[in-house]
C-alpha cells in the first residue's frame, strides 16, 4: 500500500514562507475587491482573474510540493515554478497599476474606495512576494539546468509578456504597411518564445538536432534586430501628421499606440539584455 509523504520544508523553506504569503495577500486582494461590487468592464475583470489565478497556481504549486507530487508530472518542475514565479510578479504587477487607476476616484472617502485603495496596496506587496520568490529561485552564475531560472529564461517569460500585453493594445493597424511589418515583429517573436517556454517546461530541448545554446544567440540577435525595426517603425508611422485627440480617454488610439510604443522599447532592451547574457553563458567560460 502506497504511503503518502508529506514534505513540510515546502512550507517552512524561504521559498515555501513567501509562497504563502503570497497566497494570503492574493486571496485578500481580490476578497476585498469581490466586497466593492465595482469591478466591471475589461480592466476589472483582468484584475480578478489576475488575483484569482496566481492564487490558484500558488495553491496548487505548494500542495503539490508539499505532497512530494510534483515528481510524477511530465516537467520540469523547477523551470515550471521559476516560469510562473516571473509570470505572476509581471501579472500582478500590472494589476497593481491598472486597478487603481481605473477604479479609484479622487478625492478617496467612501468605504468602497477606502477598501479598493487598501486592496492596492495589498496587490502590491504580492508583487513583492512573488518578485522575493523569482530572487529567491533563481540559479546561481553558471547553473543552466534549469534554464528559466536564469536570466535569460527569466527574460523570455517577460518578453512573452510584454508581447501580449502589445497585442492588447493593437487597434486599427491594417491600413499601412509599416504598422503590418510591426504586428508582424510581435507575432514572430512571441511565438517563437512561448514555444522556447513550452519547450524547456515540457522537457523537449534536449531532443533538438542543432545546438540549443547557440540557436538562442542567433534567435536573440534576430529577435533584437527585428525589434529595432519596430522601434523605428512604428511611431513613424503611428504619430505621422496626427495629433493627441482632445479629449483622449483610456480607449484613445492615440494612447493605445503610445503604449505600444514604450512595451516596444522594453522588449527591444529586453532581447538586448538577453542576448548579451546569452552570449555570455554560451562564449565565456565560468571558471570553476
Amino acid at each position: 500500500m502506497a504511503i503518502m509523504r508529506v514534505n513540510l520544508q515546502a512550507l517552512t523553506s524561504r521559498v515555501g514562507i513567501t509562497r504563502l504569503f503570497a497566497i494570503v495577500l492574493s486571496c485578500v486582494a481580490f476578497s476585498l475587491v469581490a466586497s466593492t461590487e465595482d469591478y466591471g468592464g475589461a480592466y476589472g475583470t483582468w484584475c480578478m482573474f489576475t488575483w484569482c489565478f496566481c492564487f490558484a497556481v500558488t495553491v496548487l504549486i505548494v500542495l503539490l510540493e508539499l505532497l512530494e507530487l510534483y515528481p510524477k508530472l511530465p516537467l520540469s518542475w523547477d523551470d515550471f515554478t521559476s516560469a510562473f514565479s516571473m509570470l505572476a510578479a509581471l501579472m500582478i504587477f500590472t494589476t497593481s497599476v491598472v486597478y487603481p487607476s481605473t477604479f479609484i476616484t479622487s478625492p478617496c472617502n467612501s468605504d468602497k474606495c477606502i477598501r479598493q485603495a487598501v486592496a492596492t496596496a495589498i496587490s502590491c506587496l504580492c508583487f513583492l512576494a512573488y518578485a522575493l520568490e523569482v530572487g529567491l529561485t533563481r540559479a546561481k552564475p553558471g547553473d543552466i539546468s534549469s534554464f528559466l531560472s536564469t536570466v535569460p529564461g527569466l527574460l523570455k517569460v517577460f518578453e512573452a509578456y510584454v508581447a501580449c500585453l502589445i497585442f492588447s493594445l493593437l487597434d486599427n493597424v491594417n491600413s499601412k504597411p509599416g504598422l503590418q511589418w510591426c504586428v508582424a515583429v510581435y507575432a514572430i517573436c512571441f511565438v517563437i518564445t512561448l514555444l522556447i517556454i513550452i519547450l524547456t517546461v515540457g522537457r523537449c530541448l534536449a531532443y533538438m538536432p542543432f545546438p540549443l545554446e547557440k540557436m538562442l544567440v542567433g534567435y536573440n540577435a534576430l529577435a533584437l534586430v527585428m525589434y529595432l525595426t519596430a522601434t523605428i517603425l512604428w511611431p513613424l508611422y503611428s504619430f505621422n501628421n496626427t495629433s493627441r485627440p482632445n479629449p483622449c480617454g483610456s480607449n484613445c488610439w492615440w494612447n493605445k499606440r503610445l503604449g505600444v510604443t514604450f512595451l516596444t522599447i522594453f522588449n527591444l532592451l529586453a532581447y538586448l539584455v538577453d542576448l548579451v547574457y546569452s552570449t555570455k553563458m554560451v562564449f565565456v567560460p565560468v571558471p570553476t
